[in-house]
């Protein structure tokens, strides 16, 4: 359980990125360039990650990855196929700085804090509980009608 919240906590904190990302305006000489290693680095263990598991999905060996993680400017195929394992948008790795991961980190995360995402009104799944414990009670009460029934039946055939 403490995995599943885990997984949705970085998802959550990946989609964040992604957004912020997207909606940042380019101000140009202002802005310090992205370090595109660091940031496949960063996403990378954000998702608990190991090197050697990363190198098995793109088909590379540990030590490419590492030389892959350290490279300043990243081709945009390998990014391409980074952005797909990963889970994250090509933008992420080009437009994502240190001041972006602080602000978003500091924002995100509080201690003790869990995200709880619900894909189901949990009222509507009350109700349904509801409704089937009804029906439960319904048929037990036809089925004690019922042997009540045919108790009586028997009583009444042996006088």
């Amino acid at each position: 359980m403490f995995y599943s919240y885990r997984f949705m906590i970085i998802f959550v904190t990946l989609k964040i990125i992604n957004i912020l990302i997207m909606n940042t305006k380019e101000t140009p000489q202002e802005e310090k360039e992205a370090h595109h290693g660091s940031n496949v680095k960063r996403f990378r263990e954000m998702q608990s990650m190991k090197q050697e598991t990363l190198a098995e999905k793109l088909k590379l060996s540990q030590q490419q990855i590492s030389k892959l993680e350290s490279q300043e400017v990243i081709k945009d195929e390998m990014l391409d196929k980074l952005a797909k394992v990963l889970h994250v948008s090509v933008e992420a790795f080009k437009k994502c700085n240190d001041e972006i991961a602080v602000n978003i980190i500091s924002n995100t995360f509080h201690e003790q804090s869990i995200a709880y995402q619900y894909n189901f009104n949990p009222i509507e799944k009350i109700m349904a509980l509801y409704d089937e414990k009804t029906k439960l009670y319904e048929r037990m009460l036809k089925a004690t009608q019922d042997e009540n029934m045919l108790l009586k039946n028997l009583l009444e055939g042996r006088r």
